[in-house]
């Protein structure tokens, strides 16, 4: 009975991420698992759900089930920068956090400080995309250690690659969320230096 109910709900994903066309803009096959994602606002994402820039703006807290002895990567993404129509910035990351012991995300390699939903103006939902990946062992990444208070190489990014070149192989777990500009989103420009 319990496995019947864990096949149904990874099937769940793997279609809300088919559905939204997650897979194929962001990654190849959709992760298994759903992770769990909650802001200090209150709020949830739940599988494309619309979301504020305003409830998003903090850190969330991430949680999967995870072998506390492995180490994983986790990231956020936006595969619709500017636009969903025109994604030339197709990936805007958001966060990205290597060896991760478990689920202690707090204690993991922060590579790129969490930056919330920052939509232009007139430009339509945005997917705000994340995805935990598990390591084969420790890594030594080679990125640039990015700050959340400027928005240099973020854009142009490709989670795919990033798995593919540490031989992450396919996310164990994911979730997203859908938002579009509003009043919180000039805020952030300007933490950002635009």
């Amino acid at each position: 009975m319990r496995s019947g109910i864990i096949i149904r709900a990874m099937s769940t994903v793997a279609k809300s991420f088919q559905t939204n066309q997650v897979v194929p803009d962001v990654i190849a096959v959709a992760p298994q698992e759903l992770l769990k994602v909650k802001y200090p606002s209150g709020v949830e994402v739940s599988e494309g759900n619309e979301l504020t820039p305003t409830q998003v703006k903090d850190v969330p807290s991430v949680q999967w089930s995870a072998d506390p002895n492995s180490l994983y990567t986790l990231c956020m993404t936006d595969p619709d920068a500017p636009s969903r129509k025109e994604p030339q910035h197709r990936e805007w990351h958001h966060w990205l956090v290597g060896n991760i012991p478990g689920n202690s995300v707090e204690k993991g390699e922060t590579l790129s400080q969490y930056v919330g939903s920052g939509p232009p103006p007139d430009t339509g939902l945005h997917r705000y995309v994340f995805l935990v990946y598990k390591q084969p062992s420790k890594l030594e990444f080679g990125e640039p250690r990015l700050t959340n208070t400027n928005a240099d190489n973020r854009g142009g990014f490709s989670i795919a690659k990033l798995a593919a070149k540490y031989a992450l192989g396919d996310p164990i777990a994911g979730n997203f969320y859908q938002a579009k500009f509003d009043d919180y989103v000039p805020i952030l420009y300007k933490q950002l230096g635009f």
